[in-house]
């Protein structure tokens, strides 16, 4: 059954009004990921800074080796200064292969501490601990895209600047 010629007409609209939106968010869409990202990393490493961590215990499990109270108050600053750097926008391409790279090490937990990731030894159940890891590959794509967001604007200076 064909929709009548009115109906057709209101769907058009209707798409393009949601295009014209979709278009106003895409300027902001970066921005403001690269904001949410900067504020959960200073918020993060604030809480390892001030001790009141809750993974405190995981993280000096996952580098026995390392003193536990210095490691886990380093990886803080590192966390705030990452934030602050995201927020103010400033090297982003370096500050999100920062990012990813910590977040990547994040994942040594799913090998040094299996047990505190998975029930029952299977990689497909989950813990707690396990969930905390894993939505890391969400945060890592975001600073994947804030990366790959920032390149194409250093392209159109450096073309500037050599006419």
């Amino acid at each position: 059954m064909v929709p009548p010629a009115k109906e057709v007409v209101r769907m058009v609209e209707f798409s393009s009004r949601l295009d014209a939106r979709a278009d106003a968010l895409r300027a902001l869409s970066v921005p403001l990921l690269r904001g949410s990202l900067g504020v959960v990393f200073v918020w993060f490493g604030a809480l390892k800074v001030a001790g009141a961590t809750p993974v405190a215990d995981l993280v000096a499990r996952i580098v026995p080796w390392l003193d536990p109270g210095a490691f886990v108050f380093a990886l803080g600053v590192l966390e705030v200064v990452l934030g602050v750097a995201l927020v103010v926008g400033r090297r982003l391409r370096w500050v999100a292969l920062l990012v990813v790279l910590h977040l990547a090490g994040t994942f040594l937990v799913l090998v040094v501490q299996p047990a505190a990731a998975f029930r029952a030894g299977n990689p497909l159940l989950l813990t707690m601990t396990g969930e905390f890891v894993v939505k890391n590959l969400v945060l890592i794509t975001a600073a994947l895209v804030v990366m790959s967001a920032d390149a194409p604007a250093r392209r159109r200076v450096t073309r500037v600047g050599q006419r």
